[in-house]
């Protein structure tokens, strides 16, 4: 998982410049000075809004410990670890107690939540009036193939895609949700809804076979039992990590496409 994250960081960097900037014209005259990432994971947030915000410090918050040293690792490898400092807590269990922050970061970890409503209400109170938080959702895993692989029969991702669809309905029924009017539930004033659309097309660089195979990884787990053998065979030849004929590593067709809808939201200032 924490490989898929950073190469997600990596491929999808002009995605995420993009929102950091959006962020940025959202904050207006007040630029952020301290900052929660909220399911910071490996960390891609955490350092784009620290080159984007200069001076600010992020508080990086994660219920994994793994995620967090990984982060912690980046942090300095970067020479970043005086602004970044790491937090472990799982927030379906309890509230932590911190300062209060300017800007609550939350890419793609909301739907992770088992009971959302609580975890905003409690969101709301980590931030100053005024602040600013910004929630990112995905519509699904991201597509890279052709509908012909040139072996097996066609339509392979769709119905892999599919079955992930089936599964995250039972197992994550937050994944893909209208945020806007939990965050308004919750007591934020949302001020903005905008969509991301990524779609990048070849030649892409070496790192997009890497992602396209650490994200077709993680699905083959979710898909095995439910599609039949042919496709469990012409995706496994997707997955060679020798580079043998057809593996994502070496096809010159992949093409990135997914979709990403972030709201703005803000904790109206005191009375």
């Amino acid at each position: 998982m924490a490989e898929m994250l950073d190469l997600d960081a990596e491929v999808l960097h002009s995605y995420l410049s993009d929102l950091t900037a959006w962020t940025r014209e959202l904050t207006g005259e007040r630029p952020p000075r301290r900052i929660l990432d909220l399911g910071s994971g490996t960390g891609a947030g955490s350092f784009a809004l620290l080159e984007r915000f200069d001076g600010a410090e992020v508080i990086a918050l994660d219920v994994s410990e793994p995620m967090l040293r990984h982060l912690e690792a980046a942090a300095r490898e970067r020479g970043l670890a005086d602004r970044i400092r790491t937090v472990q807590a799982d927030l379906d269990a309890s509230r932590p107690e911190l300062e209060p922050v300017d800007l609550v970061w939350a890419s793609a970890s909301l739907h992770h939540m088992a009971d959302p409503d609580r975890v905003l209400a409690d969101v709301l109170t980590m931030l100053r009036p005024g602040g600013l938080m910004i929630a990112v959702e995905l519509d699904a895993f991201p597509r890279f193939l052709p509908d012909d692989l040139g072996f097996g029969r066609p339509g392979l991702e769709e119905r892999c895609q599919a079955a992930m669809a089936e599964w995250r309905a039972a197992q994550m029924p937050h994944f893909g949700a209208d945020w806007g009017p939990l965050l308004a539930k919750a007591g934020f004033s949302v001020e903005a809804e905008r969509v991301f659309t990524i779609d990048l097309t070849p030649p892409l660089p070496e790192s997009a076979g890497r992602y396209a195979q650490a994200s077709l990884r993680r699905m083959r787990t979710g898909v095995d039992g439910v599609l039949d053998s042919d496709d469990l065979a012409a995706l496994d030849r997707l997955l060679d990590d020798d580079g043998g004929p057809g593996s994502v590593l070496r096809r010159e067709d992949l093409h990135v496409r997914a979709s990403r809808t972030a709201w703005a939201a803000r904790r109206p200032q005191a009375a």
